[in-house]
């Protein structure tokens, strides 16, 4: 067994790990120890994630413990809540995971109009806290999504292309940098923490994160479904109502093949159709008037109503429970005929069949990049395509990927340039995610964290010692 070197010379690696979990008031689990399966796992179960070590924090100084004896064994830590976006992480080998489910406090300021949350905390926790003071945050599609993940990949929800990305309500922070220093990050201390978190990669572990909370008095959603023969029709349809449409409607069209399973109700088992979902910020009289067009097609199903914040998750209608799946994205520059025809000749092609399913976002309205304060500046495109396919064995992986590259490569000659964070689910450049935010994210990583202890999802390179310029894929990860 080797003998780690540093502040604790000559201490075996065992011994270091029961001083950690004797400091602990969470978790410290082991390889072959009888939790590690359950530990181990992240929300995305294509994922194997073998960590060195793994511990379940429940506050900030478990944390402080983690950071300062990884420091000391050799290791990262990679902070982690759910897991959705585990596949951006890379190999976790010579890390240790640290999992911030237990730390999920939700506090809400109602006069003030701002939530402080803990790093573990889901936005289906935080919108029900939120609802019952009659506001609510800008939050993903998907209520069992990690508040603080969501938040530092930016953020798109229903409410984006009214109220901006998620990253653009973050107020301030608690975080543990790699020295396992506990740090206020606000405008007037560690600052440029604060730009860095605001949809770009942040050398330090969140502890809590205090946002912005938002009124909205009137809300109507739901989904219009037809059957899938009708694609070409409606998805033209719908490109030519959000040219219409104010930026209060969010909305997204979409192909679903529903599997022939007993849990499906009765009315989707074993279909396929086309579906136009949105979210209005409108009486339900103004609601329908904008909803007339697409009603005029006569759809087979009709869910639209008035509902609450703590509603809006359902609509998207996405898995409750950790799955083993293949997605991928394309961020389009504009939302044209030929880019919505390409996408359709993969979708209901051969090989579309073996998605469940692919959407296309409208973006654009309080997206557009401009007058932000943060890392990312905004969304440099109109349009998100997210094509996902369910992997329940191992042999069906390779249909699904073949269809998502597919994809891809349809769509590529109308792709911008930049991607999505919270939709790269595996590792994705610097540059395409940053732009020209990438170089100034790299030299705050080299000036908090230039040894790269602290594993983030998406390589950004680290600093070579010798040159003193970021080398990428040497280690660093953001």
């Amino acid at each position: 067994m080797d003998v780690r070197t540093g502040d604790s010379i000559g201490v075996l690696p065992g011994e270091q790990y029961a001083a950690l979990a004797a400091r602990l008031k969470g978790t410290l689990v082991l390889p072959g120890q009888g939790e590690w399966e359950r530990a181990r796992r992240p929300w995305q179960l294509l994922v194997d994630q073998q960590p060195a070590a793994v511990v379940e924090a429940l506050d900030a100084a478990d944390v402080v413990e983690t950071v300062v004896a990884a420091r000391r064994l050799g290791l990262g830590v990679a902070p982690q809540g759910t897991g959705h976006a585990a596949g951006a992480l890379g190999a976790l080998g010579d890390v240790i995971l640290l999992r911030t489910q237990g730390l999920d406090e939700i506090e809400i300021d109602a006069v003030e109009k701002t939530a402080r949350v803990g790093a573990g905390a889901l936005w289906a926790d935080v919108i029900a806290r939120a609802a019952e003071h009659g506001l609510t945050a800008v939050a993903g599609m998907a209520p069992g999504v990690g508040v603080t993940g969501f938040l530092l990949g930016g953020g798109l929800g229903w409410l984006a292309r009214s109220h901006g990305l998620g990253a653009d309500s973050i107020l301030s922070m608690e975080v543990v940098d790699a020295r396992g220093r506990v740090l206020t990050v606000d405008p007037q201390q560690n600052g440029e923490l604060l730009w860095a978190a605001r949809g770009g990669m942040l050398p330090a572990i969140v502890t809590s994160v205090r946002i912005r909370l938002h009124e909205v008095p009137s809300l109507h959603a739901g989904a219009l479904m037809w059957p899938l023969d009708r694609a070409v029709e409606v998805a033209h349809a719908w490109r030519e109502w959000i040219a219409t449409v104010p930026d209060t409607v969010t909305s997204l069209v979409r192909v679903l093949r529903f599997p022939p399973l007993p849990e499906i109700p009765e009315p989707l088992r074993g279909r396929s159709f086309v579906a136009v979902e949105a979210a209005v910020q409108a009486d339900p009289e103004a609601a329908s008037s904008l909803l007339a067009p697409l009603r005029s097609l006569a759809p087979e199903a009709d869910s639209f109503r008035d509902l609450g914040p703590t509603e809006l998750g359902a609509v998207h209608g996405d898995p409750v429970d950790p799955a083993p799946a293949l997605g991928e994205s394309v961020l389009l520059a504009e939302i044209t005929a030929d880019a919505v025809d390409a996408m359709l000749d993969v979708v209901l092609g051969p090989l579309g069949s073996s998605l469940v399913s692919v959407e296309l976002r409208h973006l654009g309205g309080a997206l557009r990049p401009g007058g932000r304060a943060g890392a990312l500046a905004g969304i440099e495109g109109e349009g998100l395509v997210y094509a996902v396919g369910i992997v329940p064995v191992p042999e069906l992986a390779e249909p699904v990927r073949a269809a998502t590259e597919a994809l891809v490569a349809g769509m590529a000659e109308f792709a911008s340039c930049r991607q999505v964070k919270t939709f790269a689910e595996r590792p994705a450049r610097a540059d395409a995610l940053y732009g020209d935010a990438a170089d100034r994210i790299r030299q705050l990583a080299s000036e908090w964290d230039g040894e790269g202890l602290i594993r983030l999802g998406h390589a950004l390179g680290a600093v070579s010692p010798a040159t003193g310029v970021h080398e990428p894929g040497s280690g660093l990860e953001g």
